[in-house]
C-alpha cells in the first residue's frame, strides 16, 4: 500500500468518480483505476461498487476511509514538524474560508502575511464553513477561516457530529441585520415584530449552514415559521435579491448600503462568531501559527479558544 494509491483511494471516495478523481490528481481515468485495482488486489477486498456511472464505497471501503485519512494525516504531521526545526516560516499554507469572510475580513490579514513571510506559498480554498469544518477534520486544510457553528457559543457544547477534536477561535462578532429593499413593504411600515416578518417571503441561506441556524432558531422561539421562498448560500446574492425586493432577509452589518434598508425588531440583537478552527491532535506548520497570530491580533486582548 502506497501514498500513491490512498491518495487516489481517498479522491474516488470523495468526488464518487473515477474521472473526476482524475481530474483531481491530475492522472487519466485509467490511471486511477488502476491504482484501486491494484489496492483492491493488495487489500483482497472490494472497495468501491461500481454500478454504472455511480461509484460507491463498499462496506470494506468505508472501514479503510478513516485509516487512509490517518495514515496521510500522520505523513502530513511528520514533514511538518520536521519542516518547523528549522524556525522557518516557509511552505504550502491551505487554508479554507467562506467567500463572504474571504471578502470582507481577510484582505488585510492576506496582504501582511504575504509582505511578512514570502516564501510561504498559500493555497486557499472556498468553501462553505460547514464543508471547511469537514476539511479541517479530515486534514485537507491546516486552517479554516469561517463563521463558527452556534453550538460553540459554551466551552463545553459540542457538535453532534463531531468525530475529531477541534478548536474554535473567535475573531469578530458578526451582528446581524433584518433588511428589505427600501419600496419593500415591509421598508414602509414603522414598528415591527417577527410576526410582520414572518408573514412575507424571505430568501435565507441554506438550511445546513450555521447562519440559517441562528435565524431560525429565533424564529422558533417566537413559535413562528418563515416563509423561506429562496435560498443560497452566498450572502452576495443574498443581497441582491433583497435590493430588488423579491424578498426580506438578514445580513452582516458590514454589507449594508443604500440598496437595502434596515428594519428595526424589538427583542435581541443576533449575531455570529467568525474565527478559525483548527485540528489540535495535528501538527501546525510555522506558516499556520505565524497566520494565527495574525488573526489572534485582530481580536485585540482576551482572546480565548473554546473547543466544539
Amino acid at each position: 500500500m502506497d501514498l500513491a494509491t490512498l491518495n487516489a483511494f481517498i479522491a474516488v471516495a470523495e468526488s464518487g468518480s473515477f474521472s473526476l478523481a482524475g481530474e483531481r490528481l491530475h492522472l487519466t481515468q485509467p490511471a486511477v483505476s488502476k491504482r484501486i485495482f491494484a489496492l483492491e488486489q493488495q487489500l483482497e477486498v472490494r472497495l468501491f461498487d461500481r454500478l454504472g456511472r455511480e461509484v460507491g464505497l463498499t462496506e470494506a471501503g468505508r472501514a479503510l476511509l478513516p485509516r487512509a485519512y490517518r495514515i496521510l494525516g500522520e505523513l502530513d504531521d511528520t514533514r511538518r514538524a520536521l519542516a518547523n526545526l528549522n524556525g522557518e516560516v516557509s511552505g504550502r499554507l491551505t487554508l479554507a474560508t467562506s467567500h463572504h469572510i474571504g471578502l470582507h475580513r481577510l484582505p488585510p490579514v492576506l496582504r501582511e502575511f504575504t509582505r511578512r513571510y514570502p516564501a510561504v506559498s498559500l493555497d486557499i480554498r472556498f468553501l462553505d464553513s460547514e464543508v471547511a469544518y469537514e476539511d479541517v477534520l479530515q486534514g485537507r486544510a491546516e486552517l479554516a477561516v469561517i463563521t463558527l457553528a452556534p453550538e460553540a457559543r459554551t466551552p463545553a457544547a459540542r457538535t453532534p457530529d463531531t468525530r475529531a477534536p477541534l478548536r474554535a477561535v473567535p475573531i469578530w462578532e458578526d451582528p446581524l441585520d433584518f433588511v428589505a429593499a427600501p419600496d419593500h413593504p415591509l421598508a414602509r411600515n414603522g414598528a415591527l415584530t417577527l410576526a410582520d416578518v414572518a408573514a412575507h417571503p424571505a430568501v435565507f441561506p441554506g438550511a445546513h449552514t450555521f447562519t440559517h441556524r441562528i435565524v431560525h432558531r429565533l424564529f422558533e422561539v417566537a413559535g413562528l415559521t418563515p416563509q423561506v421562498a429562496m435560498s443560497t448560500n452566498y450572502l452576495e446574492t443574498i443581497k441582491m435579491m433583497v435590493s430588488i425586493g423579491l424578498a426580506w432577509s438578514l445580513l452582516p452589518r458590514t454589507m449594508l448600503d443604500d440598496q437595502v434598508v434596515r428594519l428595526t425588531l424589538p427583542g435581541p440583537q443576533l449575531s455570529r462568531r467568525l474565527g478559525y478552527v483548527l485540528h489540535t491532535e495535528r501538527t501546525l506548520s510555522n506558516a499556520a501559527r505565524a497566520f494565527m497570530a495574525l488573526l489572534d491580533a485582530q481580536h485585540g486582548q482576551g482572546n480565548e479558544p473554546q473547543s466544539v
